[in-house]
């Protein structure tokens, strides 16, 4: 489908703003959108870890705005956003891991619910913005536990805290959507992904990181649900549908203000067993079994992206082995002592349909 890759034209000059741009996705799209030739301006809390991908790329150094602050803080938001007068907002702060949200529920829920209304009314008074991408995630529905690939017009829900702050905030851009947004010339659009992983994620209690780290200490991998079954990919997949989104927009398209899934394909739905054989047989290491008991969690999860294909033109590009291998091969370059912003920018390149080759 035409326009279905992203272009150095439309992103060359354009003024785009990032919440979340410390952590590990809003690091990977800040990278992204500097090679691209946008001017990238963030907003966002301290690097969540250290080390951070943040920290270990210089991302500071490729900015032309960096602002620590809350996006809970209206005051400090908006002032961010009148220096930067951005034409394009990607919305990626939050408190994004699960069961960080059972140890600390509210706070979870005021980063995730309150913090994008804040966002959103925010946003509500820049001048020029064209697109608003609020990315959310595949927890965000209301997840019957049956085998089942959720669609856009599925109902939100949730059963854990940072679940249902991920179904609330959807829903409170919904409603901004609605009321807000409807009719102007700022189009609002959420974004749902599967479970990234990549290069530079330190976060804790994530299957991919966690296998590293174990790695390096000499450890062996402590795994909680063997059979769990997530939808895995790279980062840099989503990611590439966040942009095209956005680049479609900009470039005219309207009607697209609406609940987007940028999941891969059913291949590469697969249980966390299957991910630690691979690991294992690939790298080395050793996997043994935590019995818990544990917090809740789905115990399968899966995504329909057959709208983003049909309508967007949108599709994943790499097969989850390749992901596996890339992640595997940054984390391969840092203990090398490569420079990591011009490793990172290398896999970005590398990506099809990037906008860099």
């Amino acid at each position: 489908m035409a326009g279905a890759d992203i272009t150095q034209e439309y992103w060359r000059g354009r003024r785009v703003f990032v919440t979340g741009h410390t952590g590990f996705k809003g690091g990977w799209l800040a990278l992204w959108l500097h090679a691209l030739g946008a001017e990238v301006h963030g907003y966002a809390l301290a690097p969540p870890t250290k080390p951070s991908l943040f920290g270990t790329c210089r991302i500071d150094d490729v900015l032309a705005g960096h602002t620590t602050g809350d996006i809970r803080d209206a005051t400090g938001l908006s002032a961010a956003l009148e220096r930067a007068r951005p034409q394009v907002l990607f919305h990626m702060a939050a408190q994004s891991l699960v069961r960080p949200s059972y140890a600390d529920p509210v706070e979870t829920v005021s980063t995730n619910v309150l913090g994008t209304a804040t966002v959103l009314q925010e946003a509500r008074q820049v001048t020029g913005l064209q697109s608003i991408i609020n990315v959310t995630s595949d927890k965000c529905y209301e997840n019957t536990g049956a085998d089942h690939a959720y669609a856009e017009d599925d109902a939100m829900g949730g059963h854990d805290p940072y679940s249902a702050s991920k179904g609330a905030a959807e829903l409170i851009a919904t409603s901004f959507r609605r009321s807000f947004f409807a009719g102007s010339s700022t189009q609002l659009a959420s974004v749902r992904a599967g479970n990234v992983i990549g290069g530079g994620d330190w976060a804790a209690d994530r299957l991919v990181p966690d296998f590293f780290r174990a790695r390096q200490a000499g450890a062996p991998l402590v795994i909680r649900s063997p059979n769990a079954t997530r939808p895995w990919q790279h980062v840099l997949e989503p990611l590439s549908g966040y942009l095209l989104l956005a680049q479609r927009i900009g470039e005219g398209a309207r009607d697209l203000d609406q609940g987007w899934n940028f999941g891969p394909g059913p291949e590469s739905v697969k249980p966390v067993r299957w991910l630690t054989d691979y690991l294992t047989a690939g790298f080395g290491g050793l996997v043994e079994l935590d019995p818990g008991p544990h917090p809740h969690e789905a115990a399968i999860l899966q995504l329909d992206c057959a709208k983003a294909h049909d309508e967007l033109g949108w599709t994943p590009r790499w097969t989850l082995q390749t992901a596996l291998d890339k992640t595997a091969a940054w984390h391969e370059a840092l203990n090398a002592g490569k420079d990591m912003r011009g490793y990172t920018l290398e896999q970005i390149a590398s990506y099809p349909g990037s906008g860099l080759a």
